[in-house]
């Protein structure tokens, strides 16, 4: 019986593979282990994303090689995920230790590929030297890394969960269709697919079934869920975009001509005036979907893309059950200059308006984004206007990224990159202001009474468990700090707040 640990870096949309990855291994009778010394084969599950996503992948697989050469130099060393399917030959020439690589498309054939990487690792033998006894480096790695990524998992594909019990994500699509200018996912990921509805929902009740609290839907852009699926995008694979138009007419869709309406660019209206039932995928149609379902339970949407909004999704979530009312909607920038430049396919005017709307349309949204600073050509000017509107729109929340300049995009051979100095520079002023204005936000509301969902236990003194509101996602946004030790994870609490700090609230059941 083959023993396998695994190590998995990066984003949630990562983490389902390993859990894929997982799962097919033990329905092939295979053991996870969690320590890896004791492992037979281990799986470095890597990111490619920016270059610290790079360099903490690499660091993780020299580091994993180490550990081999003193606890088990015949362990078969494997590397998965992004960065082996893009820099698959690389890999192979400058980490010739690795046994076997192993590309997206291939997360279906983990069993076998670790399999072959064990017996490689055999053919290698060990061998020693002054250091002691070493792993010697085979002819070269085994690479299974398909040139094109097109897997998509299903309801019943094998999964084995690393997240806490009471919450899991649900990859609702894969791969991306924008022509993001800094972004070199669609290259490695592919063009955008989704899954249907049916087989979303399927996978939520199971999940509900196993105690699961909150659902968190993730994709490379959640938004143009079910787009792909229309008759019409097969044909047309232009996605909308907003700084040349509002509407258009697409009379291949129907039998009769379709406008789409100007602020609802998902919805349809027949020429004639009247809107028959859609019945064509969106993720309208999921969240109706999956609010049909029983239970006490979350929906959460991340990586939403503003160009797909439209005031059907509004209307959606505010009437929903389960919607947590919380967007994550990523904008990278608001200057017209700089989304130009970045190719986001929104305007300013696009984007202050559809916040006004989502404000409007589902009271008590908590808005989350992040943004890109030091993009090639940005001048103080642009930088300034982007704090200003941080300042005016005071979201919930913010990240903010500075901007790496990676192979392959289009943004690499842009003339006037920005030096690292000001990058940074640039960054430490945009977070001193969201800094300040969360701080003022989570003083606002202390005396409040929220719903939270509890989490784990605290290593504070003061306080006994932590839990998470309607305003905070899994690991990336704030806490809320309970002292009440009479509690237990992924149940609902009504909690008042009692005190606060720039990110987290602390809180007591509320009367």
């Amino acid at each position: 019986m083959i023993k396998v640990g695994l190590i998995s870096l990066g984003c949630a949309k990562n983490l389902v593979d390993a859990e894929i990855m997982l799962g097919m291994l033990l329905k092939e009778g295979m053991t996870v282990v969690n320590d890896p010394a004791a492992a037979d084969a281990l799986i470095v599950n890597t990111c490619s994303f920016i270059d610290p996503a790079k360099e903490e992948s690499v660091n993780a697989v020299l580091e994993a090689d180490e550990v081999r050469r003193h606890a088990r130099p015949d362990q078969a060393l494997i590397v998965s995920g992004c960065m082996a399917q893009r820099y698959p030959d690389e890999l192979r020439k400058e980490i010739p230790e690795i046994d076997a690589l192993m590309g997206l498309n291939e997360v279906p054939r983990v069993a076998e590929i670790v399999r072959k990487a064990v017996e490689h690792r055999k053919a290698a033998g060990p061998r020693k030297t002054k250091a002691g006894v070493l792993p010697k480096a085979a002819a070269a790695p085994i690479k299974f890394v398909s040139s094109r990524a097109t897997y998509i998992p299903d309801y019943d594909t094998p999964r084995f969960r690393l997240t806490p019990g009471h919450l899991a994500y649900v990859k609702i699509a894969e791969g991306c269709n924008h022509p993001c200018a800094f972004c070199v996912i669609p290259q490695m990921r592919g063009r955008h697919r989704s899954r249907t509805v049916e087989s979303v929902v399927a996978e939520a009740r199971h999940l509900l079934a196993e105690g699961v609290k909150e659902l968190n839907l993730i994709s490379q852009d959640t938004t143009y869920y079910g787009l792909d699926l229309w008759p019409a995008a097969k044909r047309d694979k232009r996605p909308f975009d907003h700084t040349r138009s509002r509407s258009f007419v697409q009379p291949s869709l129907l039998p009769v001509a379709v406008v789409y309406d100007r602020r609802n660019p998902i919805t349809r209206r027949t020429a004639g005036g009247h809107r028959p039932p859609l019945q064509l995928p969106t993720l309208c149609s999921l969240i109706r979907g999956l609010d049909a379902l029983d239970g006490d339970f979350w929906v959460r949407l991340l990586y939403t893309h503003p160009a797909h909004w439209s005031d059907e999704l509004i209307e959606t979530i505010a009437a929903s059950r389960h919607v947590a009312r919380y967007v994550d909607m990523p904008l990278q920038h608001i200057h017209p200059a700089m989304l130009a430049a970045m190719q986001r396919e929104t305007s300013e005017g696009w984007i202050r308006d559809l916040i006004a709307r989502i404000r409007c349309g589902i009271p008590g949204i908590a808005l989350r984004t992040t943004f890109i600073v030091g993009f090639p050509g940005e001048t103080e000017a642009h930088f300034e206007h982007l704090l200003e509107f941080i300042r005016e729109t005071k979201f919930d929340r913010v990240g903010v990224f500075l901007y790496s300049q990676e192979e392959g995009s289009r943004a690499a051979k842009l003339p006037h990159q920005v030096p690292d100095a000001v990058k940074r520079e640039r960054h430490a002023r945009a977070m001193a202001l969201q800094q300040q204005l969360s701080r003022e936000r989570n003083a606002a509301m202390v005396g409040r009474r929220l719903r939270v969902l509890v989490e784990r236990p605290s290593n504070r003194k003061k306080f006994a468990w932590i839990a998470r509101g309607e305003a905070d996602a899994p690991d990336i946004d704030g806490r809320v700090y309970l002292a009440e030790r009479s509690l237990r994870a992924g149940e609902f609490l009504g909690v008042t707040v009692t005190g606060s700090s720039e990110y987290d609230l602390t809180a007591k059941p509320a009367a």
